[in-house]
């Protein structure tokens, strides 16, 4: 997700915060943003999960079980 992006999401919150009202494009808007921005944030994380080992005090490594 690029940085304007996340502006307008907060140029949104910033103008809710101030008392303003958004037009239903706007809210559509919003939401369309954020559930972007969470899905960014889901990747980021599971690629840093993807990529982290236990090292046993053996010295042997292995990746992290996936849960179900």
């Amino acid at each position: 997700m690029d940085q304007e992006k996340i502006d307008r999401i907060n140029q949104f919150a910033r103008r809710v915060k101030a008392g303003e009202t958004l037009t239903p494009a706007e809210l559509a808007e919003r939401d369309a943003l954020r559930r972007e921005y969470i899905a960014s944030v889901k990747a980021s994380l599971v690629g840093h999960l993807e990529n982290t080992y236990i090292v046993e005090p053996d010295g042997a490594r292995h990746r992290l079980p996936k849960k179900k």
